[in-house]
């Protein structure tokens, strides 16, 4: 069987689709797979380091914007989105695959639609609560739409009924016990771990917000306190360095109770070991909070399309399952008299983390790849 992946542009699109894929592989070695995405994004780097064919065309979203440059942009963009529906077709007729399947990002955009125009098995998976427009535009044309939750089926108008399949997560976060991770971590049982971070690239907002706290945790006796200031936040660290925290190794300072990292490169290890994690509400941490059952405070991103991030969060803020603080009202104070709160209250800690956990489709990969060969036999 031939399968023909379309995503790109984030990680979060990314990698849920190369966990469906790997797994593909695994249960049909004799399968070929071919991935498309862009050039000059991530997907560029991780597909073809996860083993998989690759190749590209060229297409950008349009920009929301009448300045006179933006106007200019999204003429070249309506030219490209030409040019990239003869590249599809090209590559999608001589791979001749036995299903197309799009996990999200603009290249999924016309090589879906062509893939349908030319009558090929065609699927598509939405991470968010609320659908972007490539998606909510390709739901009309594909054989079968699959969603992360529940809440993003009254955003679209599919040709079929969609299927909730969840959104995988990464093996290794399943493997790991709270006990191990806190002993591998050197975390006491008697204390509380506090896990922060504003996603790889970090959030000033939250670093902002946080930082006021850390200061304060490293004297706790009954907190510690990990947090990622982000690949963008180098300057927090001087920040940190300033008020006493010294070098534990390249890019991590520590004082106290408290350890602060430009990149958390051990997540699976923190999050299982963490009693209370906060950060922003992008899909595949909502879905890794949700598997490893922790308690949260979510400050979605207002910055991303639809503002999807806020309704990722109200899905679980709606359910008792996490707590949010928007960022327009994310301060220090505010930030801390959330901790205060949670922290205080056992019983309702207990209850989030049972929720949270409720939530979770710990076979999401395999749902997602079930309903894919299903399409292509």
């Amino acid at each position: 069987m031939k399968f023909l992946f379309a995503t790109g542009g984030t990680a979060g699109h990314i990698n849920p689709a190369l966990a469906v894929a790997s797994y593909i592989r695994e249960q049909y070695p004799d399968s070929e797979i071919l991935f498309i995405g862009t050039k000059d994004h991530m997907e560029s780097r991780l597909v073809p380091n996860a083993g998989f064919d690759f190749k590209t065309i060229d297409i950008r979203g349009f920009r929301r914007s009448f300045k006179p440059k933006a106007i200019v942009d999204n003429v070249k963009t309506v030219f490209k989105l030409i040019k990239s529906e003869q590249d599809s077709k090209k590559i999608i007729t001589d791979f001749n695959p036995d299903v197309v399947i799009g996990f999200g990002g603009y290249v999924s955009g016309p090589v879906l639609e062509m893939a349908a125009k030319l009558h090929y098995p065609c699927c598509i998976h939405e991470q968010n609560a609320y659908p972007g427009i490539t998606n909510k535009q390709l739901a009309k044309q594909v054989d079968k739409v699959m969603l992360t939750v529940e809440d993003a089926k009254k955003h679209l108008e599919p040709k079929n009924e969609p299927v909730v399949t969840g959104l995988p997560v990464r093996g290794e976060l399943l493997k790991k016990s709270k006990a191990d991770a806190r002993k591998e971590l050197n975390i006491p049982d008697s204390k509380t771990l506090i896990l922060s971070f504003g996603g790889s690239l970090g959030a000033k907002p939250l670093n902002d917000a946080i930082y006021p706290i850390i200061l304060k945790d490293c004297d706790s006796k009954s907190i510690c306190h990990i947090h990622s200031v982000g690949t963008n936040g180098a300057d927090y660290l001087d920040k940190f360095r300033e008020n006493g925290f010294e070098e534990k190794s390249e890019n991590i300072l520590v004082k106290g109770n408290c350890e602060v990292r430009l990149y958390i490169d051990n997540m699976d290890t923190c999050m299982a070991a963490a009693d209370l994690v906060i950060g922003r509400a992008g899909a595949s941490s909502l879905s890794e909070i949700e598997a490893m059952g922790k308690a949260s405070v979510l400050i979605p991103s207002p910055y991303v399309a639809e503002n999807h991030q806020y309704h990722n969060a109200m899905a679980l803020v709606n359910r008792n399952a996490a707590r949010l603080i928007e960022e327009k009202d994310l301060t220090s104070d505010s930030l801390q008299a959330m901790i205060d709160s949670l922290l205080s209250d056992t019983d309702t800690l207990l209850e989030i983390e049972k929720n949270a956990r409720q939530m979770a489709i710990i076979d999401a990969r395999e749902r997602i790849a079930d309903i894919i060969i299903g399409l292509a036999k």
